[in-house]
């Protein structure tokens, strides 16, 4: 159990006002941080396939995929925390990690529990907040890990 209950933050979990594949992301990090994201996910034993350019192809260093970025690889690492959630992490800017979730994978207690697990792991493994915002905003978090409680919050009034 998360702390957070469905029943209280399932309107940020709408497809239909938040876009079905919310932004995710921690700022402010370094290619040590995408480094230690990229052991965390091995040390959990998480199912795990990195691409790029539409090739399967053994997990590279962070500073490897880092120093490709701009070579049109498209480099992409897709995460399954459990079977039924998957997280696709992308490589765009060196100075922040982020990924997708599809919201439509992520209705009930359930799915909100492993969703949170995973932003908590990711936190606590940066020591930095993981934040969720509506699909193309990059600017309004709804829901994040805060590195000072430990755990996940809303952050968005309700509607």
């Amino acid at each position: 159990m998360t702390g957070l209950l469905w029943d209280d933050v399932k309107d940020l979990f709408d497809p239909h006002t938040m876009g079905s594949l919310p932004n995710l992301r921690v700022p402010d990090t370094a290619v040590d941080d995408r480094q230690a994201l990229l052991e965390l996910i091995v040390e959990r034993g998480w199912r795990h396939r990195y691409r790029e350019g539409g090739a399967v192809v053994p997990l590279p260093r962070a500073r490897v995929v880092l120093s490709g970025l701009g070579h049109a690889k498209c480099p992409e690492w897709r995460v399954w925390p459990s079977g039924a959630v998957l997280a696709i992490f992308r490589f765009h800017d060196p100075g922040e990690i982020d990924f997708d979730a599809d919201l439509r994978e992520l209705q009930g207690q359930e799915r909100l529990d492993i969703l949170c697990g995973f932003l908590a792991a990711i936190g606590r493994g940066s020591g930095k907040p993981v934040l969720m915002g509506p699909e193309g905003d990059h600017g309004h978090p709804v829901l994040g890990f805060d590195v000072r409680s430990g755990r996940v919050v809303r952050l968005a009034e309700p509607r």
